[in-house]
């Protein structure tokens, strides 16, 4: 009788945990919103930063597209929830496209589903229950290789098979230190400044 009652207790934190709350849902869409201005903006400069890059090693402009990866790693490191990285990243991705994408709304909010699942199946890998490091950043590799991929299907058909290489390489690089590397920096920056103090994020850092 008490291990079922335990069992049942156990069960019920569990869900607890998953569930999302109404703070939840506000912080995952301000920074889905906050980072779709940067993914608007990132894509304003784009040309002239990604220009000279692929003239250097065509295919190694995908490492800074890893920008466009933030959101996900961002979000899900924050909120600690089933679906917090693929909806951070949605949010961010229709508000770039709304905002006006030179690579046109539908497609850009493809890109932002495909990223956003890329790393979401890396948090669900781990059971969201392991929100370090090393998880973060392979969080922020699996949105790159998604990106690649999509990338490959929709703007590169027929590339080159070295191209294609790079590029895969660069985007799982730059999608680990870029979105998940910078992504857990800036928790703990936050986290030390007081600002998710409601979240789990925020109270192991400032217990620690």
């Amino acid at each position: 009788m008490h291990a079922t009652v335990t069992s049942s207790e156990s069960t019920a934190t569990g869900s607890r945990r998953f569930r999302w709350r109404v703070v939840d849902i506000v912080v995952a869409s301000v920074v889905g919103v906050a980072v779709g201005v940067i993914f608007w903006a990132w894509g304003v400069v784009w040309g002239p930063i990604s220009a000279p890059i692929e003239a250097l090693l065509p295919g190694l402009q995908a490492a800074p597209a890893a920008v466009w990866l933030v959101a996900g790693v961002l979000g899900a490191l924050i909120i600690r929830k089933p679906g917090a990285a693929l909806y951070t990243e949605l949010v961010a991705a229709i508000v770039s496209a709304l905002i006006g994408s030179q690579w046109g709304g539908l497609l850009t909010i493809e890109a932002g589903l495909v990223q956003g699942l890329g790393a979401e199946l890396l948090f669900a890998l781990f059971l969201y229950r392991n929100w370090r490091l090393p998880v973060a950043l392979l969080a922020g590799a699996a949105a790159g290789l998604g990106m690649a991929i999509n990338d490959l299907i929709l703007w590169y058909v027929g590339a080159a098979p070295t191209f294609a290489i790079v590029y895969v390489i660069s985007a799982i690089v730059g999608g680990a230190l870029i979105a998940g590397g910078l992504s857990w920096l800036a928790v703990r920056g936050l986290a030390r400044a007081g600002a998710l103090d409601r979240f789990a994020a925020g109270r192991e850092l400032r217990a620690a």
